[in-house]
């Protein structure tokens, strides 16, 4: 309940910031110094001998990372690149690291995300809350010539070629303060720096701007079937446990349905009581959601998945960036 008051300080007008603004400003001397200590070389930076772009973004929660991690993946397979994909699986619980996540991983072991990214990409991945761990061991298992880290703007111990930082139009920045009293995670001069921004929502005029296409909703317990959304003629239940839920319930409303909302944490571990609303009615979630209710699926539960686009000319631009890349470092 607190962090709930909390996040929503962050994007509404409320006192509590004036509060937490000394700890914003320790919180950003702190990461400031931290950063300049890798830049001169007093903390150790890993270098790898293939192309490394971080997909990351510089405030709390849910921007559409993933989306755009498997929309990246799938341009440099069709520019001849072989990718390999790390993230620190956030959610997951393992005993030792790096995992190797496949499409039928635990999502309680390696994270819900990665197993997404994993199945639609079809790319090998590596999941470690150290990032230089993953990458390495992903190139000694796997025949990869470019490594995408998702999430890994702030890990400054793996070099990079290139930073892409995804926006949500919906959120934005909110009171654009650092932590704790505003959702930054670095300060908005930190945009000035990466490579590209990506704003998803496409409610900002952007040069690059993500648009999500909602697929046919899939059943949990037969994948076979499939019902667009218009057939969900009756009310219907809609979970989220992802970064800005209302995103979601935005999407299907948008559609025509008439939703019944049940918001939950980001990586929320569902349980089967959690989806018990002893009704009969249909319940739709995201892929995300799916991935951890899949071991007490049923008939009436339902994901959509998503499939980004990215306008600009986004991939070109990396392409051009990746060949002026120095092969030597």
């Amino acid at each position: 309940m607190i962090m709930k008051c909390l996040v929503n300080s962050w994007y509404q007008s409320h006192p509590i910031r004036w509060l937490l603004w000394p700890l914003a400003i320790l919180y950003r001397v702190v990461i400031s110094l931290r950063r300049l200590l890798y830049r001169v070389g007093v903390f150790k930076q890993t270098r790898l001998n293939v192309p490394v772009i971080i997909v990351g973004n510089i405030s709390v929660g849910g921007t559409g990372k993933t989306p755009c991690v498997i929309w990246l993946a799938k341009q440099l397979q069709q520019a001849g690149f072989r990718p390999g994909i790390i993230s620190r699986g956030y959610g997951g619980k393992a005993e030792h690291y790096p995992q190797n996540v496949t499409p039928q991983s635990d999502p309680a072991i390696v994270g819900d995300e990665p197993i997404i990214i994993s199945r639609q990409s079809a790319c090998p991945m590596m999941v470690s809350p150290n990032r230089v761990d993953a990458a390495r061991q992903l190139l000694e298992q796997f025949d990869c010539n470019i490594i995408i880290a998702d999430d890994g703007l702030q890990h400054y111990a793996l070099a990079r070629d290139i930073e892409i930082v995804v926006v949500d139009d919906q959120r934005l920045f909110g009171n654009q303060y650092c932590l704790p009293a505003g959702p930054l995670r670095e300060p908005m001069s930190r945009l000035k720096e990466v490579d590209f921004i990506i704003h998803n929502g496409n409610q900002t005029e952007a040069e690059f701007s993500m648009t999500a296409r909602q697929g046919d909703a899939i059943n949990l317990a037969n994948p076979q079937q499939t019902k667009t959304l218009t057939n969900f003629q009756q009310k219907v239940h809609a979970i989220a446990g992802i970064g800005n839920p209302q995103r979601f319930f935005n999407q299907l409303s948008t559609a025509g349905l008439n939703l019944i909302t049940h918001p939950f944490s980001d990586h929320h571990p569902y349980q089967s009581s959690d989806v018990d609303f002893n009704d009969d009615l249909d319940i739709l979630m995201t892929e995300k959601d799916a991935v951890k209710c899949q071991h007490f699926a049923n008939k009436n539960m339902w994901y959509i998945p998503i499939e980004a686009t990215i306008s600009g000319k986004l991939n070109q631009h990396l392409l051009n960036k990746l060949a002026e890349r120095d092969p030597h470092g």
